[in-house]
């Protein structure tokens, strides 16, 4: 994907999104699937110098079995490619990872989540120059702030003023490629019961308090229907690298508050790309707020509560899960069932912008929508698509060699890297991007139920989903919490 900062033009112009790259080392077959079959290979020739025809029996479970891992699909992957994930599950399976319980009694290390899995490593930071709570990844060495975004409804916007707020964020996401510092840029859209703050707030101000019936009748209604509603909550979290930015964090005094430093102008440059994009950040989370969106994320059930006590939960020693029960296909937490599905293949046509809103404007379904951009620096970027030019090159002349059709598929991958390429030359940014849907219900029947529905939404925005299978713990963090993680 490439970031634009060409004129914005009146009119509303489509956009493509790169295909997903599925081409392999030689012959489409990936590393994996190369491996395994030189071993298949391998035995064949030994036994076939060997004994003959009757040493080639012998060894036909070896060899079948690995022609069988090289081209037998499983969910669209040869078997080789999910012999890791097997493993990986085997092993959480018999260490005992697929369970989590928080220790009551026994004290936290200050400054830490208290999360489960992986994210146990995470570290709290508040920087006293902008109060912000930094979150830092010490094996990742990553360091990370995160800013709550207003926008208005992109929808309801006129075609003219959409295509200018698509250019302008087009330079929000250029200047995340600029630096070169950034490791990753998440995009969180969160679906939030609606506490009923606002009506109440509302009827405070401009209310009719003479305790006559309509008005007492009128403030019953309002109590009752805020918590029935629900609101959309926008986040941006900004990664830094700190590898990358090791020069500048000495500079700046070192340690985590030479990166603190550091992060604070990248702070500022987003702050102020994203107020020219007419978009209102407002302002950087502090550990509270970062507090109630992780307590909110494990345990929904009570998230109405928090947002209407501001003053409960906004500790990060307690902010994490009580409970955590791992399955296949499944997440299980304090009050809720989840599921995380992978958007594995974006539109393959033309679309124009908004064409998520069948998934982002889903009613009735508590979901959060992430969106994981991974900035390229122009050197790394330009060595990338040298790189795959060569490959595809190169197994174009294998293919004609030994006779093999060409795919249109193939095809078509080439000429997006070719486009990379012009639009790289041209001073565009390039960033690689995922996306990642968490959907959370009371019960596993409902949880199925929402499941289908955001399926058959991605499918009216020309989306495929995948649900991601023996990393569903992993893979929630990283699409329903907003701290820049990946998979």
């Amino acid at each position: 994907m490439s970031s634009s900062d060409s004129t914005p033009s009146t009119e509303l112009v489509p956009v493509k999104f790169s295909r997903l790259t599925r081409r392999g080392i030689l012959l489409g077959l990936s590393a994996s699937q190369l491996t395994v079959l030189a071993v298949a290979v391998a035995t064949i020739v030994t036994a076939v110098y060997a004994d003959g025809g009757m040493m080639l029996a012998y060894t036909a479970p070896i060899w079948a079995a690995c022609v069988a891992l090289t081209w037998i699909p499983v969910a669209g992957r040869p078997l080789v490619e999910w012999l890791p994930v097997g493993f990986w599950w085997l092993w959480k399976t018999t260490g005992g990872q697929l369970l989590y319980r928080r220790r009551i009694v026994t004290p936290r290390p200050e400054g830490t989540l208290a999360l489960p899995g992986d994210m146990a490593r995470l570290r709290e930071y508040t920087d006293p120059a902008s109060g912000a709570c930094m979150i830092h990844d010490p094996h990742g060495t990553t360091l990370t702030a995160i800013c709550e975004v207003s926008h208005p409804a992109f929808i309801l916007l006129d075609p003219g003023e959409q295509e200018r707020r698509v250019t302008t964020w087009g330079r929000v996401l250029a200047t995340a490629c600029r630096s070169g510092r950034i490791a990753t840029v998440q995009i969180l859209e969160r679906t939030l019961p609606d506490s009923g703050t606002g009506l109440a707030e509302w009827w405070a101000q401009h209310g009719t308090h003479d305790q006559s019936w309509a008005s007492t009748t009128y403030a019953e209604l309002i109590e009752r229907a805020g918590p029935a509603g629900e609101r959309h909550a926008t986040t941006i979290s900004l990664a830094l690298n700190m590898r990358a930015a090791a020069r500048q964090i000495r500079t700046a005094g070192g340690g985590i508050k030479g990166a603190a430093a550091v992060l604070r102008q990248e702070m500022g440059t987003l702050t102020t790309a994203l107020r020219s994009a007419d978009l209102n950040p407002s302002g950087w989370l502090t550990a509270g707020d970062v507090a109630v969106i992780l307590r909110s994320s494990y345990d929904p059930a009570i998230a109405a509560a928090l947002e209407r006590h501001g003053s409960i939960g906004r500790e990060l020693a307690t902010a994490g899960p009580v409970a955590v029960t791992e399955t296949w296909g499944g997440l299980r937490t304090d009050s809720a069932h989840h599921c995380v599905l992978w958007i594995s293949e974006w539109p393959r046509s033309l679309v124009y912008p908004g064409f998520l809103a069948p998934v982002a404007l889903s009613s009735g379904i508590q979901r959060s929508l992430s969106l994981l951009y991974t900035p390229l620096r122009s050197d790394i970027a330009a060595r990338d698509i040298r790189k795959k030019k060569v490959e595809y090159i190169s197994d174009a002349t294998q293919r004609a060699r030994i006779g093999q059709i060409e795919d249109a598929s193939q095809t078509a991958e080439y000429h997006d890297v070719l486009q990379q390429e012009s639009e790289l030359t041209a001073g565009h940014g390039v960033l690689r991007y995922s996306g990642l849907i968490s959907i959370s219900a009371p019960s596993e029947s409902e949880l199925e139920s929402a499941v289908a529905a955001i399926e058959q939404a991605a499918i009216q925005a020309s989306c495929e989903t995948r649900r991601l299978v023996g990393q569903q713990a992993q893979a929630f963090t990283a699409a329903a919490l907003p701290l820049a993680r990946t998979i």
